[in-house]
């Protein structure tokens, strides 16, 4: 007397089979991703330098407390040529215009790095450096390289 019971899932006798639940994360197109923004990051990364491309001199001095604003970036190229961030101004215009950016930014208490290249004509250089003294601006840093040793 036996009695076979056959149980169904309601769906008329047919049985759902499901896949079982993956439970691994796939990490490879977040892995390609990074790579992705890894190759942009380090082509971008020196086209951000501003200011004009120089050969600058090496030194062993240590370099200045930072503040927070952005100090006046100044250049002199090796042809003397004379540049306030990556404007290309003349010399007996120089005086003015920085004036007017100080005006604007905090008179003549602003700090002024001034860049030069090695080979730059030390006439030029102490020229602009004059200029700037005897202008007030008394607050005047020169941007040197560490030096990498012999």
């Amino acid at each position: 007397m036996g009695m076979n019971v056959a149980s169904s899932s309601g769906g008329g006798g047919r049985r759902s089979r499901r896949k079982p639940v993956m439970a691994e994360i796939n990490v490879t197109p977040m892995v390609d991703v990074m790579l992705v923004l890894l190759i942009i990051f380090m082509v971008s990364a020196p086209l951000l330098t501003v200011g004009v491309p120089l050969d600058l001199p090496q030194t062993q001095a240590k370099s200045l407390d930072q503040t927070d604003q952005k100090p006046i970036q100044m250049s002199v190229d090796i042809n003397g040529k004379v540049f306030i961030a990556d404007a290309e101004i003349a010399i007996n215009e120089l005086i003015p215009k920085l004036k007017a950016i100080t005006d604007a930014r905090g008179g003549l208490e602003e700090r002024i790095y001034l860049r030069a290249d090695k080979k730059a004509d030390y006439g030029t250089v102490a020229k602009v450096m004059g200029l700037l003294s005897g202008a007030g601006f008394k607050k005047l840093a020169l941007v040197t390289e560490a030096d990498q040793g012999s």
